[in-house]
């Protein structure tokens, strides 16, 4: 892969980078304060805050399952230090006492990183405790969250569907796609005008493209694509396939950009495949933004190097 040693670099790098790191941590009481990243997150510290840890990771673990040689024995070092039994168990206990922290993003990369190095470190117990969770949340929520960043819900049952069906969860998989299809499944004529927002790293419509793409039948994945975004890659939703304004400045609201450059370039690969007429279009400006971004993805801002390996590996990978 051409960019594996690069980005195996940089994302050991920033897990290695202990500050600034946003905790987002909850006290329950008057001892329970102390928010030192290493101690409170033993797995998950480093490269900025939880949910970024632990998807970093699993671009480690993906880097080494597909390009071993250029990735090397660093990330393997990383890892080995991070993904230990205590380590796991900690963080397991931690999410069970806050069964609401990154609620569904975290959660989502969580079980990502478990699902992709669940044979060679000892993660099942994080697995189950978000496989707990997200049984316990889906008959609660709802509705589902519809914007462009962490808390959007679409993204995070795509990840979790993934996850767990590789792990053979089948009644988590079950539940996911029954609430995708009641929540998504009579969706039309989405109405993209005013997407971004100022801070989005996902396309509301593209994100819930790629979730239902996942749970339908080809040939009603190709009606559903045709009602929800009609004329995709002729003569309308055109500016989904620009690239966005990019930011490196250090503002990390503003870099969420260059993740949604990325995230589109994934998700339009991924469903161009059932629009033929206009597939090549779709392609073409998935590769627009993804050229557009890769350098910042290395070179940049910390506030942009500490997450977008990630979104660059599902855009360079995606089919």
């Amino acid at each position: 892969m051409k960019y594996a040693a690069d980005w195996a670099a940089i994302a050991c790098e920033v897990l290695e980078t202990p500050y600034p790191y946003g905790a987002a941590h909850a006290s329950l009481g008057p001892d329970d304060v102390d928010v030192t990243p290493e101690r409170l997150h033993p797995a998950f510290h480093g490269s900025y805050d939880w949910h970024s840890s632990a998807h970093m990771q699993w671009s480690l673990v993906r880097l080494l399952t597909i390009a071993p040689d250029q990735a090397g024995r660093r990330p393997i070092e990383v890892l080995d230090r991070r993904l230990t039994a205590d380590a796991i168990a900690t963080e397991a206990a931690y999410l069970r006492d806050r069964p609401s922290y990154e609620r569904p993003y975290g959660w989502a990369w969580a079980a990502m990183l478990a699902a992709a190095a669940h044979d060679k470190w000892p993660v099942e117990p994080l697995a189950d405790t978000i496989a707990d969770l997200v049984l316990g949340w889906l008959p609660r929520q709802a509705y589902p969250v519809r914007h462009g960043v962490h808390l959007n819900t679409a993204f995070a049952l795509t990840l979790l569907l993934e996850a767990y069906g590789d792990l053979g969860r089948a009644d988590v998989v079950d539940a996911i796609r029954a609430r995708a299809i009641e929540w998504f499944g009579q969706d039309t004529a989405y109405d993209t005008r005013f997407e971004p927002s100022g801070t989005d790293f996902l396309s509301p419509a593209l994100t819930e493209a790629e979730l239902m793409r996942r749970v339908l039948p080809a040939d009603e994945y190709k009606t559903w694509l045709t009602a929800f975004l009609p004329g995709l890659g002729t003569d309308a939703h055109l500016h989904l396939l620009d690239v966005p304004a990019i930011d490196d400045s250090g503002d990390g609201q503003l870099a969420h950009l260059s993740g949604l450059a990325l995230s589109r370039a994934w998700q339009l690969r991924t469903i161009a495949p059932a629009l033929p007429a206009v597939a090549d279009v779709l392609r073409a400006g998935a590769d627009r933004q993804v050229e557009a971004v890769l350098p910042t993805v290395t070179g940049g801002d910390f506030m942009s190097t500490h997450w977008l390996v990630s979104f660059a590996l599902l855009a360079t990978l995606a089919e």
